[in-house]
């Protein structure tokens, strides 16, 4: 795979590359009308491989938030068609990575020695790379480490990558500004946290020990010796990422296993910490050799606000799709509707959050849940479609959400995904 010698950091030489970008798209553009004039059967998928190849490239080069916003989008299979699904996807654990002068470079800012000095050997190629950092191996002695190692620049950039994010977003994928502008500003929030590898530390340690009881779920031990703002040391688990042992079936009933642990260890974070890992894809857990779950990346969590976590779970309570006034109190506290909404909106925007709470709190409504079930996420994405097609949302001038549901939104939507990934049948309870 491809090494990047260098990365842009300065706001002009980010801009500029999101300006030759945009050229890019403007000339695929130009080159499918083009076509189109010669053949009318030329298809509107190769427009999109093309630019969904040269976006990825370019948010490669770039790193940091901008490639973690395609990243996210890429788990909505929804809002993206296909080549963007696949393309962005490689951003969760196998973008090109930074090139081993530069990872030097980084510790010796920081530690004021190279990394070969500091370990007995250290990989100079990286075992993995995503959207804000790479992994590589390192060894003392007999025990062997996972160090990531933070992009230059990342932090610094977060804000202005964002900002220039915006209106490729809202012009490719017809995002409604209101909701878009709320979105990012919850995203912009966790990406500073991300950045903080400190931060990072401290919640991996507390985290990952108060979760150890969780059954077949594994963590590494983390060494603040070996850490600093932008570098984090960690065991190395042996396993493969989740995506990747997903190619191959897995042995019987060990997607099940894996599946209630995925499911026990959000369950409790959710419930009884009120601290949620959320950055649930493939490439933030480890399948181990003996089969059990590996936990590997706590840079974006969500700390729950007690308040909102009193109002949010209370739409699993089993009534509350059929006491309609407990659900309007709730819809209206969560801002799925407003007061001076029109009562044709407030009708229309009942109906669909009803629809959609339906749909979220069906695994739910059970003893157990098979996430294997085809038709349930056929259904869930083809309303998914139906939404995002809606004039009436795309068109609200207000944010039909509150911003501490958004990323617990994305955490369930992403849980149910992997879930269903691993066929798992899970005993749903809580």
């Amino acid at each position: 795979m491809k090494e990047f010698e260098r990365i842009p950091v300065t706001k002009v030489q980010r801009a500029s590359k999101f300006i030759a970008t945009g050229a890019k798209i403007g000339t695929n553009y130009l080159k499918h009308y083009g076509k189109k004039l010669i053949n009318q059967e030329a298809s509107r998928e190769e427009l999109h491989a093309e630019n969904a190849t040269d976006i990825y490239n370019s948010l490669s080069e770039l790193k940091g938030s901008a490639l973690k916003v395609a990243q996210m989008l890429s788990m909505d299979k929804n809002l993206l068609p296909t080549a963007y699904q696949q393309k962005f996807a490689m951003a969760q654990y196998s973008a090109p990575p930074l090139s081993y002068p530069l990872v030097v470079k980084t510790f010796q800012k920081y530690f004021g020695k190279g990394p070969e000095e500091i370990f007995d050997t250290f990989s100079k190629k990286a075992s993995n790379a995503a959207s804000m950092g790479q992994v590589h191996q390192a060894t003392i002695k007999d025990k062997t480490f996972a160090v990531k190692i933070q992009y230059p620049g990342v932090g610094d950039s977060i804000k202005s990558d964002l900002a220039m994010v915006k209106p490729i977003a809202l012009s490719m994928f017809n995002l409604n500004p209101v909701e878009y502008d709320e979105f990012i500003q919850e995203v912009e929030t966790r990406m500073l946290e991300e950045a903080d590898y400190e931060l990072e530390l401290r919640r991996s340690i507390d985290l990952s020990v108060k979760s150890r009881h969780i059954k077949n779920v594994v963590f590494p031990q983390y060494y603040p010796q070996y850490s600093s703002p932008h570098i984090l040391t960690m065991d190395w688990l042996d396993g493969q990422p989740l995506g990747e042992r997903l190619k191959e079936p897995l042995p019987e009933g060990v997607g099940t296993a894996i599946g209630q642990a995925m499911w026990d260890f959000y369950h409790f974070q959710m419930h009884h910490l009120k601290a949620v890992h959320a950055d649930p894809h493939p490439g933030n857990f480890i399948i181990t050799n003996d089969y059990k779950l590996g936990i590997i990346d706590f840079g974006c969590v969500k700390v729950i606000p007690e308040d909102f976590y009193n109002i949010y779970f209370r739409l699993l309570d089993p009534d509350t799709l059929t006491n309609t006034a407990k659900r309007d109190e709730l819809f209206g506290q969560l801002r799925f509707t407003y007061e001076d909404d029109t009562a044709r909106d407030k009708e229309f925007f009942k109906a669909v959050f009803t629809r959609l709470l339906e749909l979220l709190s069906r695994p739910f409504r059970s003893r157990e849940f098979d996430f294997s079930d085809n038709a349930y996420f056929e259904e869930m994405f083809a309303f998914g479609e139906k939404l995002t097609n809606m004039k009436e949302l795309r068109e609200s001038k207000k944010a039909r959400a509150v911003r501490d549901a958004i990323y617990l939104n994305r955490t369930y939507f992403g849980l149910y995904n992997l879930l269903h990934d691993l066929k798992a049948t899970v005993k749903t309870g809580y």
